[in-house]
């Protein structure tokens, strides 16, 4: 989980205070010694943490706290927002050419994962409506060309090469001319990396920035490096002129240093973050969502943008006219499960719940874990249709066939059938629920239309 080692110290902390009632200036110094230790585990620059407790204490120990009704909240509030701060304050978005195309490039360190990015910025960018192309600029990699040539095949989006042996420069500048002839509003440049910073690369680099004049420089860093993502950034920004980061592997990252130093040590913004190794994995980086998260207030925010995303408009209505008329299926409850694995790892949709931390969250996943689902799939897969459709006539033969068929042992199939019912009602619940809504003209936010 995102942050998982920080969000879990901090939380703790947090919980003492609110066990205090009201707090003396000793509780809130107290309190921000065990932060300061937290961030400094997490492998957050020393002197962003120092500057980080100094902007909090200031506010916390004045009469904003210490004379409220409710303090503990308050200093919960200042270090959200102070975290907001440190991150950015506000999602840093892409600056879009006013005549296209917009020209992106991608620089970074061997081993970052610009390629992929490449391929998963252009995916999200398509998905707003642009008409992307990938440039392939990195001649020195083994099978660069041919990797991002793959990925541009499995989302649909052209890729621009000339090979190997050709200079990158000129394959970055042929292919912006070629996004002008073809109509493309958006090229990303996939360049090469070194396994270390040398002068060399950051010559062609420059040379390259030269010759496209990018609208954005954007570094590919990985966050499990910690603080070496933060001096690599810095290095960057001095050297080349960077206009932001995209920090990838953020959700195998515990301690989360690197996300919570970059934009304080080098002034560039993250703009976004890499979530998972999937090409849908890379999302816009919001700073007042992620301090959310690592407090344990969750992000409903970002899950609903996923549930947009994941659940079309126009089935989501079918769906409840069949749940109101109790025509809802196994065929329609497995439909339901595979739509919200595609909102993506289930870890991260129940980190987004408010409420929802530590310990809590940890027992949770264990009841619902991807194997879990997985097994639920193949049983209701080994049915018939019409056992799918009308599960009351699945009896006790009918049980042990399709345990048979889908490698698991009847408890499995009676414990699915059970969860299926309880789903079923609950669903007629919200339902009929809305339905009263809307005639009092209410609307709730869980059904569409």
């Amino acid at each position: 989980m995102v942050f998982e080692g920080l969000a879990e110290k901090l939380q703790a902390v947090f919980k003492k205070l609110k066990s205090k009632g009201t707090l003396t200036e000793e509780d809130v110094n107290t309190a921000l010694r065990e932060v300061r230790m937290a961030l400094l585990a997490a492998d957050v620059n020393l002197q962003v943490v120092k500057d980080f407790i100094g902007k909090v204490r200031e506010r916390a120990v004045g009469q904003e706290v210490l004379a409220s009704l409710t303090p503990s909240q308050q200093v919960v509030k200042i270090v959200y927002e102070e975290l907001t701060n440190l991150m950015g304050g506000t999602q840093s978005k892409l600056n879009m050419a006013s005549r296209p195309p917009t020209v992106i490039m991608l620089v970074g360190l061997q081993g970052a994962g610009k390629t992929t990015t490449a391929a998963k910025l252009g995916r999200l960018l398509a998905r707003q409506g642009r008409r992307p192309l990938l440039v392939a600029a990195d001649v020195y990699r083994a099978a660069a060309i041919r990797q991002l040539q793959i990925l541009g095949e499995q989302l649909k989006i052209p890729v621009f090469t000339l090979g190997e042996q050709v200079n990158p420069i000129d394959i970055a500048r042929g292919g912006v001319e070629k996004a002008r002839q073809e109509g493309h509003d958006v090229v990303i440049i996939d360049t090469a990396g070194r396994l270390h910073i040398n002068e060399e690369m950051m010559e062609e680099l420059r040379r390259m920035k030269e010759a496209v004049q990018p609208h954005e420089i954007l570094l590919v860093v990985d966050a499990m490096t910690g603080q070496d993502a933060v001096n690599v950034a810095r290095a960057f920004k001095e050297q080349l002129g960077i206009d932001g980061v995209i920090m990838t592997k953020l959700d195998g990252d515990t301690r989360g240093g690197a996300a919570l130093s970059v934009k304080a040590v080098t002034g560039c913004p993250i703009k976004f973050a890499g979530m998972g190794e999937k090409l849908d994995a890379l999302e816009p980086f919001h700073p007042d969502r992620m301090a959310s998260r690592i407090l344990g207030m969750g992000d409903v925010l970002t899950l609903i943008e996923k549930a947009q995303a994941a659940f079309d408009a126009e089935q989501a209505e079918k769906l409840q006219k069949k749940i109101l008329n109790e025509e809802f299926t196994l065929e329609d409850f497995l439909e339901q499960m595979q739509q919200l694995r595609n909102m993506g790892p289930l870890e991260q949709i129940l980190s987004m719940i408010p409420g929802l931390g530590g310990k809590q969250l940890k027992e949770l996943q264990k009841q619902i874990d991807e194997k879990k689902w997985i097994r639920m799939q193949a049983i209701i897969q080994s049915m018939t249709p019409e056992e799918r459709r009308n599960p009351s006539i699945i009896n006790g033969s009918r049980r042990r066939r399709i345990a048979r068929g889908s490698g698991t042992s009847i408890q499995d199939v009676n414990m699915l059938l059970k969860e299926f019912e309880q789903a079923r009602k609950m669903m007629k619940q919200l339902a009929e629920m809305e339905k009263k809504a809307r005639k009092s003209g209410f609307k709730l936010p869980f059904f569409k239309g």
